[in-house]
């Protein structure tokens, strides 16, 4: 069997400085055990794979794939999946594009240049057991007493956010990932009139295979739904991946109960996976 493949970067106008997601077009025909061997081949954070919808309102269906296992909902593979789905000739059925995924429906748009998707539903939200945070701070190597607020931040990978007080501490972690309780993303502000409101970094336990993952927008939308409006404006730009060479953008917006999540999109390979 062969499939149309392509290899989208995400959250960076620039090749190679953003996250990359590997993308297989009309994968109908492939098994979840191809699947998930396919993405441990890869090796990438994510592997998506587009597939007719089963439901009629869905323009396709999205199954999201990390090296360690299946994942619900995961916002660069989101956008990366739409840009591959329109470059290939993908019509929206109306004026929004409605992906299908482990979630439900989830909406996007084209927001400018870029695409954005509207951030699902919080599974999970509110205050962290003092238990749990004590852990994560040991497992960050950092006191405490550094952790300024720390919420549920999951709306399907189940992220725990975590803020400290400023950007500089947040790019010096070097977390021990084997002692990880959660995945966790920690954000931290830059100085009021920077390029960028905040920086993000975001941690994953061994058994996702990811370790840091470069530019999360699951995790960028749930923190532009914890903060968003509060602790930082309505409208804002995130940074992600310094402390691995990227240089990923997040643009969030809150517009009333609804948080937006876009990003660049550019593709880097196109080819033809065979099975």
């Amino acid at each position: 069997m062969r499939f149309a493949f392509r290899q989208v970067d995400v959250f960076s106008p620039e090749p190679l400085l953003g996250n990359p997601v590997a993308v297989v077009h009309d994968a109908d025909g492939l098994s979840d055990e191809q699947m998930a061997t396919f993405a441990r081949w890869t090796n990438l954070s994510e592997t998506t794979f587009l597939l007719s919808p089963s439901r009629p309102e869905a323009d396709y269906r999205l199954r999201i794939f990390t090296p360690g296992g299946e994942l619900p909902f995961a916002g660069h593979p989101t956008l990366g999946s739409a840009h591959a789905w329109l470059e290939a000739g993908g019509t929206p059925a109306g004026d929004v594009i409605v992906q299908e995924c482990g979630v439900g429906l989830v909406t996007l748009r084209r927001s400018g240049d870029r695409l954005a998707f509207a951030a699902p539903a919080l599974r999970r939200s509110g205050p962290v057991d003092e238990t749990l945070v004590v852990a994560i701070a040991a497992a960050l190597g950092a006191p405490r007493e550094a952790i300024l607020e720390a919420a549920w931040c999951d709306n399907g990978p189940g992220w725990v956010g975590v803020r400290l007080a400023d950007a500089e501490t947040v790019l010096a972690l070097a977390p021990d990932f084997a002692a990880l309780p959660a995945d966790v993303g920690v954000v931290g502000p830059y100085p009021q009139g920077s390029e960028c409101a905040i920086e993000v970094r975001a941690f994953c336990r061994p058994v996702m295979g990811l370790g840091e993952d470069p530019i999360t927008g699951s995790l960028n939308a749930a923190i532009g739904q914890w903060l968003a409006g509060s602790f930082l404006p309505n409208a804002y730009v995130a940074a992600q991946g310094t402390a691995l060479r990227r240089r990923g953008r997040v643009h969030v917006s809150r517009e009333g109960e609804t948080v937006w999540v876009a990003g660049d999109t550019l593709t880097t390979i196109r080819g033809e996976l065979s099975l």
